[in-house]
């Protein structure tokens, strides 16, 4: 055999091609629709407006003036009008948002935490303690959300913290079914139980093989009631069961506004519409990541 062809080195191996991940394929997903894409864009632009309202705020929105009451949009030192104790508008929806935003997201993230964890040990735990932890939320589902919302807001009292815990209380039970009737699905699979085969605790299999499986849909789920958590906050306020004057909120701006629609029908309608948008892009953005999440590796 000749000396050169023994001394050739071998033919390079292909390097064997790695498949995404699973949060890659889902962040392609994501970047590739565009309406989501877009709510998103809006949502983060509402958020840091709410953040950073008091560098943006052009005016004290708290300082009132009877003279410039309910001035139109678009009038000097008021682009977006005055209400109707004369305070600048583009102010007081900045701050708002704030308010809105925390009585919003708050609520979902208590329920999230609650209902989550009841909702597991429901589903891996079964029995006794899954009948007493689903019934108990059965009865609070026999009540209407918005009925509910209203009577423990009525029994609690006006203000910002007991709205909360209200709502809070309102979004526990669909948090805890969905949170069960996943877990119940997940315990049953064969990995589950090969680690209970292995010897591991309870505590190990919740935290390492069963949390993994079942915090993406039960955050996806959570992540769509920020909307109506948004919708019905707003309705507390409306209703004098919120956060109380002079505390700027869109649904008590809506209150406070609603005497002035034959007056100035565009200004009233501002805290209105930022809810509307703000709920119509929290469901877009979560219908998009809901899609985006089944994928199929």
């Amino acid at each position: 055999m000749d000396a050169t062809a023994a001394s050739s080195p071998a033919p390079a191996r292909p390097r064997p091609v790695r498949s995404p991940g699973y949060w890659t394929m889902v962040g392609r997903r994501l970047r590739r629709d565009p309406v989501t894409m877009a709510c998103l864009a809006v949502l983060l632009l509402i958020v840091l407006s709410a953040v950073f309202a008091d560098l943006l705020a052009p005016a004290d929105p708290y300082k009132a003036s009877m003279i410039r009451r309910l001035r139109p949009i678009g009038t000097p030192n008021y682009p977006l009008g005055s209400d109707e104790l004369g305070r600048d508008m583009l102010s007081r929806l900045l701050h708002g948002g704030r308010m809105s935003l925390v009585m919003g997201i708050l609520p979902v993230l208590n329920a999230l935490i609650i209902g989550g964890l009841l909702g597991i040990a429901a589903g891996f735990f079964g029995g006794r303690l899954n009948m007493a932890i689903m019934r108990t939320i059965d009865v609070l589902y026999a009540f209407p959300s918005v009925l509910l919302a209203v009577a423990i807001s009525g029994a609690l009292g006006s203000g910002l913290t007991n709205a909360i815990v209200a709502l809070t209380i309102v979004f526990i039970p669909p948090l805890a079914r969905i949170a069960e009737t996943v877990t119940t699905q997940v315990r049953g699979m064969d990995f589950v139980d090969a680690a209970r085969a292995s010897g591991a605790g309870s505590l190990t299999i919740i935290r390492v093989h069963l949390l993994p499986n079942v915090l993406g849909p039960i955050f996806v789920y959570a992540s769509g009631l920020v909307s109506v958590c948004i919708i019905l906050a707003s309705g507390l306020s409306f209703l004098g069961l919120g956060v109380e004057p002079p505390q700027a909120e869109w649904g008590l701006m809506l209150n406070t506004l609603r005497q002035a629609i034959y007056v100035q029908p565009w200004v009233a309608v501002l805290p209105g519409l930022l809810i509307f948008v703000t709920s119509i892009c929290c469901n877009l953005a979560s219908d998009g990541l809901r899609t985006a999440m089944e994928v199929k590796l």
